[in-house]
């Protein structure tokens, strides 16, 4: 695992398969996604390393390389976790979400990852909706964006101008785009637009390289061409 530092506030946790992030507050850190399967002991050494406790867990939707470690992170944190009131039923039981309806050229792609689609069974404490106030980042706001998942979140941070998109967007090879393995094309294309409406000077996906820079313009241009 790779840990980068975006900001003084803001680090990116790479794995193999997706990436999860660390917001610091001053009354602790906040891990936004909790990474695939057997990543709960470097995501632990991460946290030691920056000197922080983790206190809350927000997942933005039940995919396993999202809550893989999940189990894992909640037996040594004790931390809070919160995900999307449709998702959260696939995350507590294990199960896999309803699987998406592919693309022709998604089809070769999705047979490589799919073993990642469920993750341990862990608990949910908290069922957020549309709107929902998280509790971090000065206002941290849920933002329900359904079409990757049913209930898939993002989480936007208007006080700082960050964007989690989950995997609503993504970016590969230096291009950002529609995130794929979608349950309802037309409806991530919807939410790809509301989120670029949000201006935000960082946007960071679960899938590759954050924007931090020309970030909200770059996400106008990419949700124009849907």
């Amino acid at each position: 695992m790779d840990v980068v530092e975006l900001t003084d506030r803001l680090h990116l946790l790479r794995f193999d398969v997706g990436q999860a992030y660390l917001w610091r507050d001053a009354d602790g850190l906040t891990l936004v996604d909790a990474g695939p399967r057997g990543q709960g002991g470097e995501i632990r050494r991460a946290i030691e390393d920056l000197g922080g406790q983790l206190g809350r867990i927000v997942l933005t939707h039940a995919h396993g390389d999202h809550t893989g470690s999940l189990a894992e992170l909640r037996a040594w944190s004790g931390a809070t976790v919160s995900a999307h009131r449709l998702d959260a039923p696939y995350v507590r039981s294990g199960r896999p979400v309803p699987p998406p309806v592919l693309e022709d050229w998604e089809r070769p792609l999705f047979e490589a990852v799919s073993g990642h689609l469920a993750g341990p069974p862990a608990e949910v404490d908290v069922e957020v909706d549309d709107g929902d106030d998280l509790g971090f980042g000065d206002g941290a706001v849920a933002l329900w964006v359904p079409g990757h998942t049913e209930g898939s979140i993002a989480v936007h941070l208007p006080a700082h101008g960050v964007l989690f998109t989950g995997d609503t967007v993504a970016e590969h090879g230096g291009d950002v785009l529609l995130g794929v393995f979608n349950q309802d094309r037309e409806r991530a294309v919807a939410a790809l637009k509301r989120l670029a409406g949000l201006d935000p000077r960082v946007v960071c996906f679960g899938h590759g390289d954050p924007l931090t820079a020309d970030a909200g313009a770059t996400l106008r241009a990419v949700a124009g061409g849907y």
